[in-house]
């Protein structure tokens, strides 16, 4: 058994983040958890905290607060939101606004753990992307900060791989979450309709990408870095169709 790690898990009361952090405590490994609410479970390695990482300022200030309570080995953000909108209703302000929750708020809590993962030559910075950073409609500003976390985290992978830590990404498909059924109804024809185009016949589970996240994670991973996996049912080769 290696060393018990800390998981900073942005977004972990719901969705992908939530699997992940049941995930990861069953396995006996203390995860943070960071996102607009509690999580409605408890247990004795999990803690919480609540903000708006969408908010610079709040983002900071819980940053400084997390890093100096907990000792973060790995960082998975995975908080985001989508804000829809073709071209014609599409906001500059809405790529303001997803510029800091998917760019912004993974680089000010970064750089609050960053000190730590360095002095103990060990860190895991895992960003939850998007198959649509590859384009989508109606995702302008959502496909736009997603492919900016792409070359983000590859910038950090070739700073920091001097140093023991790994940065990579995950890109999932449509997985069934409530952001998920915030744009399609659930079990909707439209819910079918889209599993059939999905090559591998069905829609994703937040345990799908939990899988993938948590080997990025691993401590045996760290000859992997840069890299982006989608976790997509193969949508990344041909799309989802109409």
């Amino acid at each position: 058994m290696g060393e018990q790690r800390t998981t900073l898990i942005t977004g972990g009361n719901s969705g992908i983040g939530e699997a992940l952090a049941k995930k990861l405590v069953a396995r006996g490994e203390r995860v943070v958890s960071v996102g607009l609410e509690q999580p409605t479970w408890t247990h004795e390695l999990l803690a919480a905290y609540r903000a708006d990482l969408s908010n610079l300022e709040e983002t900071r200030a819980i940053a400084q607060e997390i890093c100096r309570d907990h000792a973060i080995d790995r960082l998975v953000h995975n908080a985001g939101v989508i804000l829809p909108n073709l071209l014609p209703d599409a906001r500059p302000e809405d790529i303001l606004m997803l510029a800091q929750l998917h760019l912004g708020a993974p680089m000010l809590l970064t750089q609050a753990a960053l000190e730590g993962m360095l002095a103990r030559r060990f860190g895991r910075i895992v960003f939850v992307s998007s198959r649509a950073a590859m384009g989508a409609a109606t995702r302008s500003a959502y496909s736009a900060t997603k492919a900016g976390v792409h070359g983000m985290a590859r910038t950090w992978a070739l700073e920091l791989a001097a140093s023991g830590i790994t940065v990579n990404v995950v890109a999932p498909g449509p997985i069934l979450t409530d952001n998920f059924w915030g744009i399609i109804p659930k079990d909707s024809e439209q819910q079918e309709r889209m599993a059939r185009n999905v090559p591998v016949g069905r829609l994703g589970s937040r345990e799908d990408v939990a899988h993938a996240i948590s080997f990025f994670l691993d401590e045996r991973s760290d000859f992997v870095t840069g890299q982006v996996l989608y976790v997509c049912g193969g949508t990344s080769l041909v799309g989802l169709g109409p």
